[in-house]
């Protein structure tokens, strides 16, 4: 089943449109040894406030490890979500575009 772009042509189109909004920060977090197991794949900061994104895929879920990571970052007052395209993730982080 074919559910579009692969999750790291996703990320890297999220990336370029969140790095062109003035005044975000948004980093990519890369595993590895020192990494805590399932958190989310971008972090950053715009507007005052944390966001932390889970990219997928059109159909795809997060792992219930990742989902009680990004329930984590939300208690702790951190903007979170699950992006499946450039918009979701303007939504998440509270830059959504107002084309009206």
């Amino acid at each position: 089943m074919n559910h579009g772009a692969r999750e790291s042509t996703i990320t890297r189109n999220i990336l370029r449109a969140l790095r062109g909004v003035p005044g975000l920060l948004v980093r990519k977090r890369h595993g590895g040894v020192w990494a805590t197991s399932g958190d989310p794949d971008l972090f950053g900061c715009y507007d005052g406030r944390h966001f932390e994104i889970e990219v997928k895929r059109p159909g795809a879920k997060p792992t219930p490890r990742q989902q009680q990571r990004l329930k984590e970052w939300a208690q702790a007052g951190a903007r979170v979500g699950v992006a499946r395209s450039v918009e979701d993730a303007l939504c998440i982080v509270g830059a959504a575009r107002r084309d009206e």
